[in-house]
Formats: C-alpha cells, sequence, structure tokens
C-alpha cells in the first residue's frame, strides 16, 4: 500500500497581519513570506471551496485588506 502524501508546509505567517494593509502591499508581502498564490478578491465574491496548500486569500474593500484566510 503506499503511503498517504504529507501536505506542503504552509509559510509561518499570520493572515491577521494583513487586515488593515493596501491590497497591493498586502500581496507583495505574502509572496514575500512565502505565500505561492496570492488572490484578492472584492466584498461578496463567489468562489469555490476547494482548499489550496500556499494560497493566500484576500478580501479587498476600497483598496484595503478586510478579511483574510488561507486556502
Amino acid at each position: 500500500m503506499a503511503p498517504i502524501p504529507a501536505p506542503p508546509v504552509q509559510p509561518d505567517d499570520d493572515p491577521d497581519s494583513y487586515l488593515g494593509l493596501d491590497g497591493a502591499r498586502a500581496e507583495e508581502r505574502a509572496r514575500e513570506r512565502g505565500w505561492t498564490t496570492v488572490r484578492s478578491l472584492p466584498p461578496g465574491s463567489v468562489i469555490t471551496m476547494e482548499f489550496l496548500w500556499g494560497r493566500l486569500n484576500f478580501e479587498v474593500t476600497d483598496g484595503t485588506v478586510t478579511r483574510c484566510w488561507p486556502g
């Protein structure tokens, strides 16, 4: 039987540290901290629920990050 693969390691980063930042600066910081995929979304966006290791999602309202979550 094949071993169960281990999920990749997420960057050691606190998503709450992005709240209140300018959207462009938040994306830049996330990439600097090791996130492989960064996604900015307008409020109320319809998105799929799949979890992608290494992705950081931002909800950006009027240019400012108002919500941030991994996956």
